[in-house]
């Protein structure tokens, strides 16, 4: 059933909803990296709770004039006014006030959900209010999607990921170096505006596929997921967009196959996996590159002590010492040095005396700054430099120059 799902074999609507949900992915991914580069991750947060009143008021409003109060479209508008509202009063408080942005967030998301939380109430005591749904808005839900209801979404999570693919540029300037956005002639306040208004749109398209509960971690997951694989901005946004995209589309089809799941947790599992995957291989930051690296560090620290010991003739104790020797071939079994152990000993003392001078010498201050105790002065001096350091060895103490 459920690879049926991946392999959009379980319909139209349930077709719909999976690439919807995958373009959701994509923008959230994509539209989430400026928010991560900004460091204003947590105002996704409090945008996306600033949903709930808007959606429960919709809802009653739609009831009120005669409707059912299920049309998507109505409660979507509703959220997106309610969100709006909510960003609104997060910039006013931040800005006009000496509260800081995270209590500015705290306070608006609070507020706004415990009030959408008695909506959600006051609605529950309707008799219309009893079959509403309502609830799929909070983690999510597919499941008896209507037609015109997944194209909506399908057709404004495109239009949401082709606005954050218009806006990347400015979007991407304004997170790195806003005094010189500033500088050259860019509003950056209408670009922090764009880019919330990027959050909200992601937001409210995902109320119905993610839930308003759930949707900060797609905005989030996917950018920090990429963070571990590139150092580049653009294949940030490329990966992100990707990895929010698969999440996506994973976490739908397999909704779609177990209709009793809440989508957005599916979701939102399927993108953390994707991140404890980044978190642990990723070869640049990934735990177990970082674990390779300190071994291969640690193995080249106790190889150079334990050859200036051969070299001045002292007993090594440190059994890691000894294997990395008797290893290299550069000591018999009985600790014996070899020839080859012998001549590297030899070098890691000239090795020795040499950054000595050259960590003395302000001539040297560019190839100083490197010194690490490891690194071999071939690579950072020329041969007429080196031919010098070898020169004031071989100077009598004493002697000046």
């Amino acid at each position: 059933m459920i690879s049926d799902a991946l392999l959009l074999g379980l319909g139209y609507n349930a077709t719909l909803v999976t690439l919807g949900a995958m373009l959701l992915g994509m923008a959230a991914g994509v539209g989430g990296t400026f928010l991560f580069l900004r460091k204003r991750a947590l105002v996704s947060d409090a945008v996306s709770h600033a949903t709930l009143p808007g959606v429960g008021l919709a809802f009653i409003i739609m009831v009120a004039l005669g409707g059912d109060g299920r049309s998507l479209v109505g409660l979507l508008l509703g959220g997106a006014v309610s969100a709006g509202i909510g960003l609104l009063c997060v910039s006013w408080l931040s800005t006009r006030t000496r509260l800081a942005e995270d209590a500015a967030i705290g306070a608006v998301l609070s507020v706004f959900f415990g009030f959408g939380i008695v909506i959600l109430t006051v609605i529950q005591s309707m008799s219309a209010g009893r079959q509403a749904g309502l609830e799929g808005f909070l983690l999510g839900s597919t499941a008896g999607m209507l037609r015109t209801d997944a194209i909506v979404l399908a057709g404004s999570a495109a239009l949401t990921l082709l606005l954050v693919l218009l806006l990347r540029r400015p979007l991407t300037l304004a997170a790195f170096d806003p005094e010189y956005a500033s500088a050259s002639g860019r509003n950056v306040t209408r670009i922090d505006l764009a880019m919330m208004g990027i959050v909200l749109a992601v937001t409210v398209v995902g109320l119905k596929i993610v839930g308003l509960i759930l949707i900060v971690a797609l905005l989030i997951i996917p950018p920090v997921t990429a963070r571990f694989w590139t150092e580049r901005t653009d294949h940030v946004v490329m990966i992100a967009g990707l990895a929010g995209g698969a999440s996506g589309y994973v976490g739908a089809a397999t909704s779609a196959a177990l209709p009793n799941v809440p989508t957005g947790p599916i979701i939102v599992l399927a993108s953390f996996a994707l991140f404890a995957l980044s978190l642990l291989f990723a070869p640049g930051r990934g735990v177990l590159s970082s674990f390779l690296r300190h071994r291969t560090f640690q193995k080249r620290v106790h190889l150079r002590q334990g050859l200036l010991a051969l070299a001045q003739n002292q007993p090594i104790y440190e059994g890691l010492t000894m294997r990395l020797l008797k290893r290299a071939g550069l000591v018999l079994a009985d600790g014996v040095p070899t020839d080859a152990g012998q001549a590297r000993a030899a070098k890691a003392m000239l090795d020795e005396a040499r950054w000595t001078i050259v960590r003395g010498d302000h001539s040297y201050e560019a190839a100083a700054v490197l010194y690490d105790g490891l690194t071999d002065l071939e690579t950072l001096l020329t041969t007429d430099q080196l031919r010098d350091v070898d020169a004031q060895l071989a100077r009598p103490q004493g002697v000046g120059a």
